[in-house]
């Protein structure tokens, strides 16, 4: 397998795996404020994987069970701080970027697993690489989507000019409420809404904010898609989240963070999945980590935006999860 491949999809590509149900679902106590909803489900005595979900502040969904062959598995999803069924929800307490590394660490702990595969996109990816690297005796593999290393190029990006140029109609939107004084940074504008004492305003901000990320996040957008994504709770944590992390930078001490620390997960089998046409977080970012890390394998998805839902990018999730499971047992 090339360490760099354009990827070549044949005509009939794979779809996930049948609709499973949990075995076992569970709230864990990870501080004074925060519960923490995790569900294992698949194989008991499988291959633990940990899926680590986007935003911050998506959640998990059922379809999320369905990228791991059931039978080989033992499939742990949760949701992150405020997000989901953890409570309290869209809270911004105690809510960083270690602050979640510590939760997949006391998760793994209370469901005694020595060492896991974790996958994770978007968002997930940060994570996965940033638990990975506080943790590296601890992860078997990893399978990242969507690369995101917090950069500010990849914020201005979606949030400044690039995805605007291709989307000026979902951008027109999205600067609709902000007034023209603060044109100029609307990570900063939206986290005045976000964060303010005006409840009414702060929903409504929450779905200007995600209904730009939903219009921008596959090839083709998808209505129902968007629809979903700014329903009022979900919109809510996903965008207070969002706008938590962006202003602090992911709460990282250096722009470049994960790429300078590198080296120490160089050594972790790892495949990394990045559509050409993402909009949400440009090439370019999976392209600078591939060149810091040529050991990992890469593939750039032809005709596929961001989601993990693009068929193209499904198909290759799939190729590496059952690629991985090598390295279990």
């Amino acid at each position: 397998m090339p360490l760099y491949e354009h990827a070549e999809l044949p005509s009939t590509l794979r779809t996930l795996y049948p609709r499973i149900e949990p075995y076992e679902t569970g709230m864990l106590k990870v501080s004074e404020v925060h519960r923490i909803y995790y569900e294992q489900s698949g194989n008991p005595n499988g291959c633990p994987i940990v899926f680590l979900h986007g935003g911050p502040g998506a959640g998990t969904s059922a379809d999320h069970r369905r990228f791991f062959d059931p039978a080989h598995y033992r499939i742990i999803l949760f949701d992150q701080r405020g997000a989901g069924k953890s409570t309290p929800h869209a809270s911004l307490i105690e809510n960083t970027t270690w602050h979640l590394v510590s939760d997949i660490e006391a998760i793994r702990q209370h469901l005694g697993i020595e060492r896991w595969i974790v996958f994770g996109g978007s968002w997930g990816s940060t994570l996965a690489m940033t638990y990975a690297i506080s943790h590296p005796d601890k992860v078997l593999g990893l399978i990242l989507r969507g690369i995101f290393t917090c950069k500010q190029y990849e914020l201005d990006f979606l949030y400044k000019e690039g995805a605007s140029y291709v989307f000026p109609d979902a951008w027109e939107d999205f600067t609709a409420m902000i007034p023209q004084a603060e044109h100029g940074d609307f990570i900063k504008a939206y986290h005045r809404l976000l964060t303010g004492l005006d409840a009414a305003q702060m929903q409504k901000a929450a779905i200007a904010w995600t209904r730009w990320e939903a219009s921008t996040n596959r090839l083709v957008p998808d209505p129902l898609s968007i629809a979903s994504m700014t329903e009022d709770q979900f919109a809510l944590s996903f965008a207070r989240a969002e706008i938590h992390y962006f202003i602090n930078r992911g709460f990282f001490p250096t722009d470049n963070y994960l790429i300078e620390n590198i080296g120490k997960i160089r050594h972790i089998p790892t495949v990394m999945i990045h559509g050409r046409y993402d909009l949400v977080i440009p090439l370019r970012a999976a392209w600078d980590l591939h060149r810091a890390w040529p050991e990992a394998e890469f593939h750039v998805v032809p005709n596929a935006g961001h989601s993990a839902s693009e068929p193209g990018i499904a198909h290759l999730l799939l190729q590496a999860t059952d690629k991985c499971r090598k390295l279990w047992g």
